[in-house]
C-alpha cells in the first residue's frame, strides 16, 4: 500500500470528508475523529511520506514547514498555555496510518511520560 492509498491520501484528494482546520500547498490539517485530548488535530504533508524514518534530506524544508504549520494552528485555535506535538513512527512507535502525520494535542494538562 502506498501512502496515497491511505485514508489520509483520500482526505487530501477530498474523497473522504474531514473537519479541515488548515490547508496550504504543502500541508493539510484536520481534527482527529478519535481525539485523545480536548484539542487533537492532525497535520499531514500533501507529499506522500509513509513515516518519519522515510524522510530524506530533500524533505528538510517540508518538515520545517509542518512544524511551523503546527505553530500557526496552535496560535489560531488559542493553545496559549501549551500543547504537545507527537509523531508516531513505525509499529512499535504506535503508527497506524502510514502517511507521516503530526498530532497536536492540547486543551488540558498533559501528563508525562506519555506512554
Amino acid at each position: 500500500m502506498t501512502t496515497q492509498d491511505t485514508i489520509f491520501g483520500k482526505i487530501i484528494r477530498k474523497e473522504i470528508s474531514a473537519d479541515i482546520v488548515y490547508e496550504d500547498d504543502l500541508a493539510l490539517a484536520f481534527r482527529d475523529v478519535n481525539p485523545q485530548a480536548p484539542v487533537h488535530i492532525l497535520v499531514i504533508p500533501k507529499k506522500p511520506i509513509p513515516k518519519l524514518a522515510d524522510a530524506t534530506p530533500e524533505d528538510s524544508a517540508l518538515l520545517g514547514h509542518l512544524l511551523l504549520t503546527v505553530k500557526k494552528i496552535a496560535e489560531q485555535i488559542g493553545l496559549e498555555t501549551g500543547y504537545r506535538v507527537v509523531i508516531n513512527t513505525g509499529a512499535d512507535g504506535g503508527q497506524t496510518v502510514y502517511h507521516l502525520h503530526l498530532h497536536i494535542l492540547g486543551g488540558r494538562q498533559l501528563n508525562w511520560p506519555p506512554g
